[in-house]
């Protein structure tokens, strides 16, 4: 019984150790047209039912400016040829764990370059230019609209090169209706004002249609 267990205890610590090594994966995320996807996130997701994978599930790197990205795991011999999905912008690339090139790797990682088939969206400031473009179209067909409608009339026609027409003001004495410039004659001529005072109410009925305005 005793060789037994000294027999079990040498195999134990005999057997030779599986001991887990850190694994790079490097690489550049860039869009369909070949422009780099900076600052976002490749994850690593898991095909379903593949338990072995689950251990890196979740684990993430943001891409920098230029779109390079770097993955660290813990692997060790029996994650050799596992598959791992790497994840961007919800589009998924498959990846093959390989211990041997990334041990033979002058970089110290395995390289994976990810292509996207989507576009990058439209920056802020195209949006920003392409609003103002779209305000002054609608403004420029909105007065050419209205334009339009007044060169219809023979007033819009007059108004357009120049001609405004007169404003017309009410009498105070007999509510009849007279040309502005025309108002102190009436008063003279139908009322018997002195000028003076026939200027002076022109300019209190003047001033009341200003305030009538604002």
């Amino acid at each position: 019984m005793r060789r037994i267990l000294v027999m079990i205890i040498l195999t134990v610590f005999l057997a030779p150790v599986a001991s887990a090594e850190t694994y790079l994966i490097s690489g550049k995320a860039t869009y369909a047209d070949n422009t780099p996807v900076p600052l976002d996130y490749v994850l690593i997701e898991c095909e379903v039912g593949n338990t072995q994978c689950y251990q890196y599930r979740g684990t993430k790197a943001m891409t920098d400016a230029y779109g390079a990205f770097t993955l660290m795991l813990d692997a060790d011999s029996q994650e050799d040829g596992l598959e791992i999905l790497l994840t961007l912008r919800g589009e998924n690339f498959s990846h093959i764990i390989d211990l041997e090139s990334s041990q033979t790797s002058n970089q110290g990682s395995v390289i994976q370059d990810i292509k996207l088939s989507q576009y990058p969206p439209p920056s802020g400031v195209f949006m920003g230019f392409g609003c103002v473009v779209v305000l002054f179209v609608l403004v420029f067909v909105s007065v050419l609209l209205r334009t339009g409608r007044r060169l219809t009339t023979k007033q819009g026609r007059m108004e357009f090169v120049g001609f405004k027409k007169a404003r017309q003001l009410k009498c105070p004495e007999c509510d009849e209706k007279v040309l502005q410039h025309e108002l102190i004659k009436h008063l003279i001529i139908d009322h018997d004002f002195e000028a003076l005072d026939a200027a002076e109410i022109t300019g209190k009925v003047m001033r009341r249609t200003w305030s009538e305005e604002e």
